[in-house]
């Protein structure tokens, strides 16, 4: 499968080396996950299968990410610089890009995972999601395990009782307490979106197709 490139231009390897320097982003967070280098075939592999390769420097070879782990990065889209001699790579991990066990490579040792964006953690929390639905053996003490173990129905009862607490807070403007009952409510509505295979992609591609679109409400009211 072929990656999707957003740049019409080559990618130019250095003449000395051979290389050109490739930076890893999270395309859910946003977050910058490592640095690597592509020579001619590595970057081929790449766009060619769909997962990243790179040319490692340390073992003179190609080298797939993810090829002992099982940590792959999915490539989403490539970016090509200005000068035609770096590339972006949005990509998806099957888990920590590290081999440290963290998130990114650029997290301190003792660090969980570097901070997201606001935006960028609710795809980070859809992706746990997913995982607790397919590996529920990996958290079988999970309350996202337990509400997938109750079904569709159940889930959608909490989103319900949640948006009721919410409106609650919000119409007796408690402002103390309603980050925290809309927090409930993003958390269930991601959980019902997952159980109903849906993704919040799909939910924000609409919300951008409707921005896109003129105002028309005029034309049906009156």
């Amino acid at each position: 499968m072929s990656a999707a490139s957003t740049s019409p231009t080559s990618l130019h390897f250095d003449a000395s080396t051979g290389l050109a320097p490739a930076i890893i982003q999270d395309a859910d967070t946003g977050q910058v996950l490592m640095l690597g280098y592509f020579n001619a075939e590595a970057w081929a592999k790449t766009q060619h299968e769909g997962r990243v390769t790179f040319f490692s420097r340390s073992k003179n070879r190609l080298w797939t990410k993810g090829e002992s782990s099982g940590n792959y990065l999915t490539v989403v889209s490539t970016h090509i610089d200005c000068d035609a001699d770096t590339v972006l790579i949005r990509a998806l991990p099957a888990g920590p890009t590290c081999h440290r066990g963290t998130v990114s490579c650029f997290v301190q040792p003792e660090q969980l995972q570097a901070p997201a964006a606001p935006i960028g953690f609710l795809g980070a929390l859809e992706r746990l999601i997913v995982e607790r639905q397919q590996f529920p053996e990996r958290a079988p003490t999970s309350y996202t395990v337990s509400l997938f173990k109750k079904g569709l129905p159940k889930i959608a009862q909490k989103v319900g009782e949640e948006a009721v607490e919410t409106v609650i807070d919000a119409v007796a403007g408690h402002r103390e307490t309603l980050p925290g009952e809309v927090a409930d409510l993003l958390y269930h509505l991601l959980v019902l979106l997952v159980a109903s295979g849906v993704s919040m992609a799909e939910v924000i591609e609409v919300l951008q197709e409707r921005h896109r679109l003129p105002n028309t409400r005029h034309l049906t009211e009156g």
